[in-house]
This record gives C-alpha cells, structure tokens and sequence, in this order.
C-alpha cells in the first residue's frame, strides 16, 4: 500500500472496540515491514516496543537513550505504513509532567492509536530486569492527569504501566493500579507479575482493561494469548518475539557466508524478493509515477 488508508482516529476507535469484545495478541513490530507482515498475517492490532525500535535503529539497551522526537519518528513512519491500530511504547513519557503533555500530543499526531508510560524513574531499565525504582504515586498520577489533558481524540489510548512488583510488592501494584485509573488511565499494563496466579490476582482486584506482557525470558510465566484472556487480559504483547527470530536467524545465515562463502542453504528460508515487493507494493508506486509521467510528458 502506499500509505495506510485508515484514518489514525478511526483506528484509536477500532482499538478500543477490539477489547470491548475479545482478547487481541499485538506482535512486536520494531520496524514499518513487520508491521505490514503483521497486518498480511491477520493480526488486528500491533505494538511498538520501545526495546525494539533502541535495539534495531541505534544498536543501544533500552535503558531510555532514545529522544520523544526520535521515537515518535518511527512510530509515524509504522503507522502510516498499516491499516490497523498501533500502541506505541512512551517509556516515562520523555520527561517531567509538562514533557508528558508534548509526547502525548506527538504520539497521537504520529497516528498510533495509544500509548503506555511507565511509572519508573530514570534511568529506566528493562521492565524483567532488577534494579528497578520507581516515582511516589503522586508524581504518576500528576503524568496521568497531565496525558489525559494533553490528548485531542478522547479514543486515544492511555496506558499506564506499572512496575513497582519487583520493587514495592505485589499488593503495591495493585494499589498503584487502582490510584491509576482514578487519575484517568484507560487501561492498565502490569509489568513482571511473577506467576500466573498474580496475574490472576490482578484481574480480580483491579477492573480494567488489561495489558500483559509476554516477553520471552522474564519473570512473567510462558502463557498462550486464551490463558491470558481466561485469566482477565484485553491485550497481549510480543514485544521482541519477532525481533529474537530475527537475529537468531540472520546470526545463523552470517555464520554460514563466513565459513562457507555462500547463503545458499537458507535460500528456502527467505523471503523471496517477489514477496518482498508485493509487501512493499512496489507495482502501486510503479503504477502511480506511470500515472503521473503520462499526465505531464512533455510534447
């Protein structure tokens, strides 16, 4: 497609319809082909990973060194390029409560359909790594208040993450949740819950839409998107699912060019370049400079 068709409003609307009903899986994308695959596979929604887009565009740890405007940048470029909802990773909204308002007011122009901030001071770390700390209540609740002030479309999803499991205790994070909400958070994302009876928990002592991670070599346990949704979850990531097979299997077909010269045992496990291009749909752009060239040629 030359650009997504669907209007970022309607999709923020589509969204929040889509977890009224059922429980949605958002794959990983770190980049705007992932997310047209995602989109080609039949997923209805995708989620941007703040760990992606640091890891693949710069080679960094996702310990916050990205700026708002660079995020925003590739969030835009996603969203532009799918005809389905995006959540977009905000970290700690890039600052202090008036930063807050700016990256919200970005995000929402860069047509994702929501963003989740984070309750963790910086610098932030990996949200299944030790050594977190996060902000007192109040200060997130001030970010809370100051997001939803911020936002144009009233559909635009505001998600607030919690971190402070593995730093305050589980009953904390439930008492942060509910004092979320009450500051005007659409939805809740509970971050490292360390069993599937926690995430149980959770649901049953905080009402709410429910965001829950499964990221591969955490603390969370493995669980499929139905044992998620029995469980009481609206949404369910894969964060850097996409993105470990990735680099396992360019690791792979590296090592092979280096001992052997030559990828031409993983040549059945590409994508061909036909298939590349009918993703990309190189012939509509062809079709429209074809168009346009016709229209003007000289003479």
């Amino acid at each position: 497609m030359l650009s997504a068709r669907v209007s970022a409003a309607d999709k923020a609307a589509r969204l929040r319809r889509l977890i009224s009903t059922k429980t949605i899986a958002l794959p990983g994308a770190f980049n705007a082909p992932v997310a047209m695959l995602s989109q080609q596979v039949g997923f209805e929604a995708v989620y941007i990973s703040g760990a992606g887009l640091i890891n693949s565009m710069s080679g960094y740890p996702d310990i916050g060194l990205l700026g708002m405007e660079e995020v925003v940048r590739q969030a835009a470029y996603i969203a532009a390029a799918i005809d389905i909802p995006a959540i977009c990773d905000a970290d700690t909204g890039f600052g202090d409560t008036l930063q807050v308002r700016r990256t919200v007011q970005a995000f929402e122009a860069a047509g994702v359909a929501g963003i989740h901030l984070e309750d963790q001071q910086m610098p932030k770390r990996c949200g299944h790594l030790d050594g977190k700390t996060v902000v007192p209540i109040a200060e997130m609740e001030r970010k809370i208040a100051a997001a939803v002030e911020a936002r144009q479309n009233p559909d635009f999803m505001l998600i607030a993450r919690i971190d402070a499991r593995s730093v305050e205790g589980f009953d904390r994070a439930v008492e942060r949740g509910r004092r979320y909400l009450e500051a005007g958070a659409d939805a809740l994302f509970p971050e490292a819950l360390e069993s599937e009876e926690e995430l149980g928990r959770f649901a049953e002592l905080v009402e709410a839409p429910l965001l829950a991670n499964m990221t591969e070599f955490g603390k969370t346990p493995s669980l499929s998107v139905d044992q998620f949704a029995a469980l009481g979850y609206c949404m369910v990531i894969f964060p850097m699912t996409a993105f470990r097979v990735m680099m396992k299997s360019a690791e792979a077909v590296l090592k092979e060019i280096a001992t052997k010269g030559t990828p031409a045992a993983f040549i059945d496990r590409m994508q061909t370049r036909q298939e590349l291009y009918e993703l990309l749909a190189y012939d509509e752009y062809a079709k429209v400079d074809e168009a346009l060239a016709a229209r003007y040629r000289e003479g």
